[in-house]
């Protein structure tokens, strides 16, 4: 979802293009938005829940020229459906949107606990969490599976990137084959050093940062894992931010891989060059570039990154809980099916719970 910043600077713009009409919104153009506010909202920097909620379409002055339309049906979930398996998606479409509307365990000032459904919950017996959810997603036998589409359809989605990592590194050390390392090449943008502090930045320093959206300084791969691109490379090709893709050739200075989402799936194989990637906010005075494959993998990803992503099978992995509005309904929102929900909450023992945190913050409805 777009921030303040964006529609007021597309207003802007469309005024001075269309000088005829600079008063109107948008230059008198008719604009279509689309999104759901029960999904995440966008995420402002070390802001609190007054600050996020203000960045939203509707607290924007433009929000009282705008008409909203309510979209009630999934036509291509119903597709094909009987009545019995219909009214079951409708009464698991209506749960989650009770979640997301914070409708469940009232009164809810923001944040609330809620109970799962025990149809829905891992029951981990003493193994390793990740390694349970692992199982669970991509079954028994994933490490030895000759299933093409394996990693097409499922994914394990968890709150932060330190236990999507942790998920990652786990599956690569299960895949078969041999692992290659890639390491990036950091630097300073020359623009952004003054150079009379006579500033040093080691590059040690440099290849220890961690930003959300940039590849990691030490890049672990095999062939057959599946990847996500983080920048879009080449639209009409389908490399774009979100995409993903089995690995299928790993060379010194290119990686092939082939699409299994969107609509370039039974395409060409593609390339993905090393290229210069630039954090687009960091809490350094200097901006630094990353020249890496913009690739991560994807067994796991995160609640915010699988926004967009439609799958079958879906683990949602909580040692700790969701902490902004809409993440608890986005995590829930992907999967198609009931059957294919699957929730392991932990504690901080890790031990099994049946509770976790919501947040809705209602102000932005």
């Amino acid at each position: 979802m777009m921030n303040r910043h964006c529609f007021e600077t597309l207003d802007r713009t469309m005024r001075d293009i269309i000088r005829s009409s600079k008063d109107k919104p948008f230059g008198g153009k008719v604009v279509v938005f689309g999104g759901d506010f029960r999904q995440i909202l966008p995420v402002i920097p070390g802001g609190g829940r007054a600050e996020t909620v203000l960045v939203a379409l509707n607290s924007l002055y433009l929000w009282e020229h705008c008409k909203v339309l309510k979209l009630t049906k999934n036509m291509r979930l119903l597709a094909g459906l009987t009545d019995d398996a219909a009214k079951e998606l409708e009464s698991f479409s209506n749960w989650i949107l009770d979640i997301g509307d914070g409708k469940i365990n009232l009164p809810n000032d923001g944040q609330v606990e809620i109970d799962i459904p025990s149809d829905l919950l891992i029951q981990n017996s003493g193994e390793d969490p990740i390694e349970t959810m692992a199982k669970e997603v991509y079954g028994q036998a994933f490490q030895t599976s000759t299933d093409k589409d394996l990693y097409r359809h499922r994914a394990i989605l968890t709150p932060t990137n330190d236990e999507v990592d942790k998920i990652n590194d786990y599956m690569l050390s299960q895949l078969p084959g041999e692992e290659k390392v890639y390491l990036s090449s950091d630097s300073i943008i020359p623009s952004d050093v003054d150079i009379e502090e006579n500033v040093v930045y080691p590059a040690e320093f440099l290849n220890s940062v961690k930003v959300a959206g940039m590849p990691r300084h030490c890049l672990k791969l095999k062939v057959g894992a599946p990847i996500m691109c983080l920048r879009n490379m080449d639209v009409a090709d389908g490399l774009c931010n979100g995409t993903r893709l089995i690995v299928t050739q790993l060379l010194p200075h290119v990686i092939e891989g082939r699409i299994i989402t969107g609509n370039k799936i039974a395409g060409h194989p593609v390339w993905i060059p090393r290229m210069f990637v630039i954090p687009p906010d960091t809490k350094f005075p200097f901006r630094m570039r990353r020249r890496q494959f913009p690739v991560t993998l994807a067994f796991a990803m995160t609640i915010n990154k699988s926004q967009g992503q439609t799958l079958e099978s879906v683990g949602l992995f909580l040692p700790r809980p969701v902490f902004s509005h809409g993440q608890l309904y986005v995590a829930l929102s992907r999967v198609k099916s009931r059957s294919g929900l699957k929730i392991l909450i932990t504690g901080k023992e890790g031990k099994t719970q049946t509770k976790t945190l919501n947040f809705v913050y209602k102000q932005v409805f």
